[in-house]
């Protein structure tokens, strides 16, 4: 299978919504509880104007596979930058976060960023594992308690 990586744009947002929205119902992959719409998506996309990239994944025939975002987060210092991933339920281990990651990387690096911050709930093991194959490495956790899910916070080094 051919992955096409490229920015997203609010016209990709509705199914960005609804790729998410099938991993949320799953459950226990993403701190992501309640339903997202487009128009939410479409926000947060406008949210970091700078600093931040969007990217989508698509087969040959257009199909989303998954996406990614990179933008500021203002618990991080400013020399870095979070991570979100997400990929479409059955296509995951097929290369899609890899050339995901491939491309978010890069945008990192163009930004001037220096590390990448990945926050992935302690429970979430595929997540936990895409991180860590991408050279991504434990640097703090939280408990949850009172904020729902506890993380692992896993960093990549850009230098």
């Amino acid at each position: 299978m051919t992955v096409l990586i490229r920015k997203a744009g609010p016209l990709d947002t509705r199914p960005m919504a609804e790729l998410l929205n099938q991993i949320i119902e799953i459950g226990g992959t993403t701190a992501y509880t309640e339903p997202v719409t487009g128009e939410g998506l479409a926000q947060k996309m406008a949210r970091y104007p700078q600093g931040a990239a969007w990217h989508i994944a698509e087969d040959e025939q257009g199909n989303l596979l998954g996406f990614q975002w990179i933008a500021p987060n203002p618990w991080l210092p400013p020399e870095a930058v979070d991570i979100a991933t997400f990929v479409r339920v059955g296509q995951t281990g097929l290369g899609v976060g890899s050339a995901l990651f491939d491309r978010s990387k890069a945008s990192a690096q163009g930004f001037g960023y220096r590390w990448i911050n990945a926050s992935i709930r302690a429970d979430n093991t595929g997540g936990l594992a895409y991180y860590q194959s991408r050279g991504f490495e434990d640097w703090s956790s939280t408990s949850g308690q009172g904020q729902g899910f506890a993380k692992v916070h896993k960093r990549f080094d850009l230098d």
